[in-house]
């Protein structure tokens, strides 16, 4: 049998050959039936528009790269989800938001997850100290025992990193 050369139909091909086998690697990995399927379906989403799907030789290899960048994806936001519910747990009652507030942070948690991604972490966390918590330059470099130029350096590359993150979204 020929391999299609087109790449809806390379897609098709790849999709129909492996799916099921995708699915059942990452249900080994999360123990959960919905969430292989999202990340089963978020995995091929991905690729979509890879130029080199003509020339795999290994597909399954590809595809489980894809996916476990993904997986990683999902566990750290996983972490940040409980982080955030953590702390929610330990405000009084009548502090609780409601269903709606947490979905709107949540999301917007994620948001700020996928923008920040590839960033080393110190970088990360600099950026975070000063934009979501409000701390000033010299209380980070204080607090993370680092130079003032340290803190300056590595919130001008977070702030680019961001800008050039929004620029491919669009």
């Amino acid at each position: 049998m020929s391999t299609p050369t087109d790449p809806k139909a390379l897609l098709a091909t790849l999709y129909d050959d492996n799916h099921r086998w995708l699915r059942a690697w990452l249900y080994r990995q999360l123990k959960c039936p919905q969430d292989a399927a999202d990340l089963t379906q978020d995995t091929f989403i991905r690729i979509l528009d890879a130029r080199q799907l003509n020339q795999l030789d290994e597909p399954r290899a590809f595809l489980s790269t894809v996916a476990r960048r993904l997986l990683f994806s999902f566990w750290r936001r996983k972490r940040l989800e409980q982080t955030y519910l953590d702390s929610l747990a330990q405000l009084p009652d009548a502090y609780t938001p409601s269903e709606e507030d947490l979905a709107l942070v949540r999301e917007a948690l994620e948001s700020i997850d996928r923008l920040l991604n590839g960033l080393p972490p110190r970088v990360r966390q600099i950026f975070m100290l000063n934009r979501l918590e409000g701390l000033s330059q010299p209380a980070i470099a204080q607090q993370l025992d680092v130079s003032l130029a340290t803190v300056e350096r590595d919130l001008r590359r977070a702030f680019l990193h961001c800008l050039a993150e929004s620029a491919d979204l669009t």
